[in-house]
């Protein structure tokens, strides 16, 4: 897929997209990572659904957005809606892996644009940062020059499998290449690592993020939850809280998997996916 850009309030914003008459599928990222992590879940999906894969300023992009810019957590949700006003994608299915934030949409009234909703193992209820590895990237952005040399550790691989850094994110490694481009934008550029260090520290009190999840509620369109039985970094429970705030909402265990699904387990995550969007409203 040729790399495109679109120019948004923050900032220039990467992104992918396969084209084609098919439904549009929004599939949005984790930090330090881009949309490469969907990169076989595209392909699997191709040609049946329009797959357009922003890379999100959390630390994977590699322009960095403007000094000025909100990039709490709230604030790259917005950028997400305003992605989606930008190149007028209207019914889209969007999917969230890692990163939860995209459930603030509903909650500040910006889901327009979506006509269906997938959550897999990501950030829910009061787990911002997620897991060891959020509260591990918190306290590195506290500290002066923190994530510079968090970030640089990762340069060795055999780092990459603590359970504090990526080991718990995913059950195989990280193809290295694949991983090396990932953290390069934060090896690189000081500006890269404002901007994540902006939103590390711009998670909401757990009463706003409580608010997010009940707002859920309010999604009257099918909603499909697709959670890693065995993630370590997402509670499973939460998974089936989520599934039970959703009025059209269902779950879906995937085994042999950790938090990152779409590189653990791209094969039968892409089925769902596929079901999901091109079957009947409540198809999984």
């Amino acid at each position: 897929m040729p790399h495109l850009e679109v120019e948004l309030s923050a900032g220039t914003i990467e992104y992918e997209d396969t084209g084609g008459e098919g439904p549009v599928a929004v599939l949005l990222h984790g930090v330090a990572m881009d949309g490469s992590l969907w990169r076989e879940v595209v392909a699997a999906l191709a040609p049946d659904v329009r797959c357009v894969v922003p890379t999100l300023p959390l630390g994977g992009h590699r322009r960095p957005m403007r000094p000025e810019a909100d990039l709490s957590v709230l604030g790259v949700a917005r950028l997400v809606a305003e992605f989606l006003d930008r190149l007028d994608l209207t019914d889209v299915t969007l999917a969230m892996n890692d990163w939860g934030g995209a459930q603030a949409l509903i909650a500040d009234g910006r889901d327009q644009r979506i006509g269906r909703l997938v959550i897999t193992s990501c950030e829910a209820f009061e787990n911002y940062p997620p897991g060891l590895p959020g509260k591990n990237l918190r306290l590195a952005a506290k500290l002066p020059g923190g994530l510079n040399a968090a970030f640089r550790l990762l340069k060795l691989a055999p780092l990459r499998r603590l359970p504090m850094t990526w080991g718990w994110m995913t059950k195989r490694p990280v193809d290295r290449e694949v991983m090396d481009a990932w953290f390069q934008p934060l090896w690189t550029s000081p500006e890269v690592r404002r901007d994540l260090r902006k939103y590390a520290l711009g998670v909401p009190p757990v009463n706003e993020l409580l608010h997010w999840a009940d707002a859920l509620r309010t999604f009257d369109r099918p909603a499909l939850v697709a959670w890693a039985s065995e993630d370590r970094v997402m509670p499973p429970e939460h998974g089936l809280r989520l599934a039970g705030l959703l009025p059209r909402g269902s779950l879906v265990e995937i085994p042999d998997s950790y938090t990152l699904i779409p590189q653990d387990q791209p094969g039968p995550l892409a089925d769902l996916i596929r079901a999901f969007v091109l079957g009947g409203p409540e198809t999984a």
